[in-house]
């Protein structure tokens, strides 16, 4: 069965995340490895690595991402802004290779007005630039799915596919499908046929081995609205049926999936959505 769980809080320290994903009784984490509203934070210590490893081992190992500061855009239209983010997305992947963490999950970026093509062929040029600046060789990059708002790529698998092939480095590429975006891009899951169709596509385009993380949320908008608003599991446009239907396909029965959805401190809308979460469960 997937391994089910949610996107943490570091606050206090790393090694939190894992101890509040166990208070949620989840299998999977995601976490921002950092501060992501700056640009420049403080290199991680020793102490903090160590920390972090001795919980994750307490906790079983079970898979974990980091999530890139959403600051960084790829595809940026600034040369400077381009720069950083360059920079900063090559410490995000060295901050992994630290902690031992496989994936790093990336939104491929916005074009800001320059056009789709334009835009893709700098996200090729950032990703394989900032590959090498890291000079790490066991962390994976995972392109997430996006809504398509603006001028944000990604939202098609066409998209993702020609960032994929025209790589130097597509052996060090995946893909993390969030389920409320491909929905709000036009890809719908809410039935066997329409789910059956999606992932065929997706698998023409892009490949499913290609597929190795997923982001589990409802979507507040409509099919094909190009909005990203997240909603909890069952309660938007999606709804239970289209969840069922993926927590059940064999091909991602190994796959850790995660929720991104809204909560408090006090994590209940986690526990509360892993439980409905778990219920729709068959094998």
């Amino acid at each position: 069965m997937p391994c089910l769980g949610a996107h943490m809080s570091i606050s206090g320290g790393l090694y939190k995340a894992i101890q509040r994903i166990q208070k949620v009784g989840g299998t999977a984490l995601q976490i921002f490895s950092k501060n992501q509203r700056q640009w420049r934070v403080p290199s991680l210590t020793e102490e903090s690595i160590q920390a972090f490893k001795e919980e994750w081992q307490k906790w079983g190992r079970y898979p974990v991402a980091v999530h890139t500061s959403y600051l960084i855009n790829l595809a940026a239209k600034n040369k400077d802004i381009l720069k950083k983010s360059i920079s900063a997305f090559a410490d995000e992947l060295k901050r992994a290779a630290l902690l031992g963490i496989p994936f790093v999950i990336i939104h491929p970026g916005s074009h800001g007005g320059e056009g789709v093509k334009t835009g893709l062929k700098k996200v090729v040029q950032s990703l394989d630039r900032s590959l090498e600046l890291s000079e790490t060789t066991e962390v994976m990059i995972l392109l997430e799915t996006t809504a398509g708002q603006g001028t944000n790529l990604g939202a098609s698998f066409e998209e993702l596919a020609f960032i994929l092939e025209k790589s130097k480095y597509q052996e060090k590429l995946g893909v993390c499908v969030d389920t409320a975006h491909i929905f709000a891009a036009g890809y719908d899951l809410r039935t066997p046929t329409a789910y059956a169709r999606t992932f065929d596509l997706l698998e023409k385009n892009i490949g499913l081995s290609r597929v190795r993380f997923f982001h589990l949320n409802d979507s507040r908008t409509a099919l094909g609205s190009r909005k990203d608003r997240h909603e909890h599991i069952g309660q938007g446009q999606i709804g239970l049926a289209g969840f069922k239907l993926l927590l059940n396909d064999p091909r991602f029965q190994d796959h850790p999936m995660v929720l991104e959805t809204p909560k408090g401190k006090d994590l209940l809308e986690d526990i509360e959505n892993l439980k409905v979460l778990n219920s729709l469960l068959v094998f």
